[in-house]
């Protein structure tokens, strides 16, 4: 597997934390459908909520946690694949990063 380069790293320690706000926003807002919507018993959404939290939870884990070189091509890719890059951000990175990036995401 590649490894990022150093310029590619540099972009990706920048926008991981922009990236994950976007992630943690997007959750909110499922909480907050859930939260608005009284058509079920508090219990029902309580039970909405903690399942979301739970599938969530995972999903940050897998897109975010163990921010480390090795894993820098595939953590962009995963964040990428989760629409959390603006095209602009994602052009950031280089030529070679961006193609390796897409041909992950296309064996998906």
């Amino acid at each position: 597997m590649h490894e990022i380069k150093e310029p590619d790293w540099k972009v990706l320690r920048r926008l991981h934390p922009l990236a994950l706000e976007r992630f943690c926003e997007r959750v909110l807002a499922e909480v907050e459908q859930v939260i608005e919507n009284k058509s079920g018993s508090a219990h029902e959404r309580y039970l909405n909520i903690y399942g979301i939290l739970g599938r969530r939870d995972r999903d940050i884990a897998c897109l975010f946690n163990d921010l480390k070189r090795p894993r820098g091509l595939t953590m962009v890719a995963g964040i990428r694949s989760e629409g959390l890059l603006t095209e602009e951000e994602f052009s950031g990175l280089s030529p070679e990063a961006r193609s390796i990036i897409k041909m992950l995401l296309s064996d998906n």
